[in-house]
C-alpha cells in the first residue's frame, strides 16, 4: 500500500495551506472559484469562510467546508494561479468565474444513496482521470457499458461494491480502490468460502522481513524502534531492512491499549490527535531520528544492503529521507505529471537533497514484486544514484499517488492518476523498477514469502554473491 496521506488529509492540507492569505486584510484576491488544474476539485472562498467539491462532467459533491481563520500555513498566488505545495508535490489551482452549476444543485437523500448515480460518479471519475487507458491497453467504450449493465436502481449495495471492484481490477489500477461499509464486507465475508489450505503456511510482511534479519545479522545493532531493523554481516557489510515507509513517529503508545488493539491500530488512533501538517513531520523526524543511529552504526563498514523486499509502501517523503542518507548533491531524480483531459498537467521535476555527512560507499538495495508503492518510488529515485545498485526482481510498478475522492454514499475510492517518469522519461508504472542482479523472485507474494523462510541460508549466500557479481562487473569495466 501507499500511505499517501488519506483523501481528507490532502483536502485539510490544501485548506490549511490557503490560510494564511486570509489574514491579510487588504488582499482580497485568493476570494472567489477556483478549480484545480487536474484532479477534479473546485475551491469556493468567500470572505473567511471556504467550501471544496469534488466534480466531474456529471457531478459536484461537497467534501469540506469551514471557517478559513481556523486554519494555518501558507499558499502562494502568482499570475492568479493558486499554487499550493505538500511535501515533494505542488497542486494548481486556476480561477473561474463563478461556481459550477451542478455544485449549486440541492441532492436529496434518495439520489445520493440510488446506486446508478453512486456508479455513474465512480465510473465518470476514472474516465476522466485514470492515466493508464493505453498502457494498460483498455477499451473504455467496451468496459464501462458491460459494467454499467449490471446496475440498476434495485442494485445492493454489496452488488454495486463488487461493479465497482471489478471495474478497478478490469484498469489494472495499482492504487485503486473503494471502500465500503462494514457492513457491506461483513455481508460479503458470510458468502464467501472461508476454507484454508491446511499445512500450508502464511507469512505476514513484517513477519517474514524478522525472519531474514534474525538470520542476516551477526551483530544486531536495532534500537528505540521496531520498524527498522540494522547491523552487521560477516565480511563487515551493513545490513538495513525497512520494513514499511510508515509508522516511524515517536508516539509514546500505550501498552495496554496496544495491547487490546493492536498495534497499527494504536498507532494510527494516536497520529490522529496530530494536526495534519503534525502527522507528516512526526514521521520524518521519527525516521530522521533512526537513519542518525542507523549510519552512527554502520559508518565504517564497507558497504551497506538496504533490504525493502517486503515493503508494501508508506509516505514518499520517508524514503526520500533514507535516500538523502547516501546522497552528496542535490540533484533532480524524477518528475510526474497528472491526467488532464486528453493530456496531462505540465511535468513537475522532483529533487533529492543531499545528506549531511552522506555515506556514499556502495549501497545494494534489494527489492523485490512486493516492493510497491513508496517503495517503487524509493527504487526508482535510487536510479539516479551512482553509488546504488538493486538486486533481486523488479519492483510491484504502483508508482501514481492514489487521487482519493467520495462517492456520495459517502464510501471512499482512489485511482492512479499521474504518471511518474525517471530522467530518461521512462515510466515504470506496472512493470516496476528492474534490477542490475535478477534473483527470479516468485511473483507471488506467499509464495516468495515461503521460498524465502524455508531455506533462509540460500535466500543470504544469493545476496552476498550477487554483490560479489556486482563488484566484480565494476572493476572490469
Amino acid at each position: 500500500m501507499r500511505a499517501k496521506w488519506p483523501y481528507l488529509l490532502l483536502i485539510a492540507i490544501f485548506l490549511v495551506l490557503i490560510a494564511c492569505e486570509t489574514g491579510k486584510k487588504k488582499d482580497r484576491t485568493i476570494e472567489g472559484v477556483w478549480q484545480s488544474i487536474g484532479y477534479g476539485r473546485v475551491l469556493n472562498i468567500a470572505s473567511d469562510q471556504f467550501e471544496m467539491y469534488d466534480i466531474t462532467q456529471m457531478s459536484c459533491l461537497p467534501v469540506s467546508q469551514g471557517d478559513l481563520s481556523k486554519l494555518e500555513s501558507a499558499v502562494h498566488l502568482k499570475n492568479d494561479t493558486l499554487n499550493v505545495a505538500l511535501g515533494f508535490d505542488t497542486y494548481a489551482f486556476e480561477r473561474i468565474n463563478e461556481l459550477p452549476v451542478l455544485c449549486q444543485q440541492q441532492l436529496t437523500d434518495s439520489i445520493l444513496s440510488d446506486p446508478v448515480f453512486n456508479f455513474e460518479v465512480f465510473a465518470n471519475t476514472f474516465k476522466e482521470h485514470f492515466a493508464y487507458f493505453e498502457r494498460n491497453h483498455i477499451d473504455w467504450n467496451t468496459l464501462y457499458p458491460s459494467l454499467r449493465s449490471k446496475i440498476s436502481a434495485k442494485t445492493t449495495t454489496a452488488n454495486l461494491y463488487l461493479v465497482m471492484q471489478a471495474m478497478i481490477d478490469s484498469l489494472k489500477d495499482n492504487h485503486g480502490y473503494v471502500e465500503p461499509t462494514d457492513e457491506v464486507y461483513e455481508l460479503l465475508e458470510q458468502k464467501r468460502d472461508t476454507k484454508k489450505t491446511e499445512g500450508v503456511k502464511e507469512y505476514g510482511d513484517f513477519e517474514i522481513a524478522q525472519l531474514v534479519t534474525d538470520h542476516y545479522l551477526v551483530e544486531n545493532l536495532t534500537k528505540d524502534t521496531w520498524i527498522v531493523n540494522w547491523g552487521k554481516m560477516e565480511g563487515n557489510i551493513g545490513y538495513i531492512q525497512l520494513k514499511a515507509m510508515f509508522l516511524h513517529a515517536n508516539l509514546d503508545l500505550s501498552d495496554s491499549l496496544v495491547q487490546k488493539n493492536g498495534l497499527v491500530e494504536t498507532y494510527y488512533d494516536e497520529l490522529d490527535k496530530l494536526s495534519e501538517k503534525g502527522k507528516l513531520e512526526a514521521e520524518l523526524l521519527g525516521i530522521r531520528s533512526t537513519m542518525d543511529k542507523v549510519l552512527a552504526d554502520l559508518w565504517d563498514t564497507q558497504c551497506i544492503i538496504l533490504d525493502v523486499r517486503f515493503n508494501g509502501g508508506g509516505i514518499d517523503e520517508v524514503g526520500m529521507e533514507i535516500l538523502k542518507r547516501f546522497n552528496a548533491e542535490r540533484i533532480q531524480v524524477a518528475s510526474k505529471k497528472a491526467r488532464l483531459k486528453m493530456g496531462h498537467t505540465k511535468e513537475i521535476p522532483i529533487f533529492l537533497d543531499p545528506g549531511h555527512k552522506p555515506y556514499t560507499k556502495p549501497l545494494y538495495m534489494l527489492t523485490s514484486q512486493q516492493s510497491a508503492s513508496a517503495t517503487d518510488y524509493l527504487a526508482m529515485a535510487s536510479l539516479a544514484l551512482d553509488n546504488v545498485k538493486r538486486i533481486g526482481s523488479h519492483t510491484q510498478g504502483a508508482l501514481s499517488d492514489a487521487l482519493e475522492k467520495q462517492l456520495p454514499n459517502g464510501w471512499y475510492f482512489s485511482l492512479s492518476n499521474e504518471v511518474y517518469l525517471d530522467l530518461q522519461g521512462i515510466c515504470y508504472e506496472s512493470v516496476g523498477i528492474s534490477v542490475d542482479h535478477e534473483l527470479h523472485y516468485p511473483e507471488d507474494r506467499q509464495t516468495f514469502f515461503r521460498s524465502v523462510a524455508n531455506d533462509l541460508e540460500t535466500d543470504r549466500q544469493n545476496v552476498l554473491m550477487a554483490i560479489e557479481a556486482l563488484r566484480s562487473k565494476k572493476m572490469s569495466d
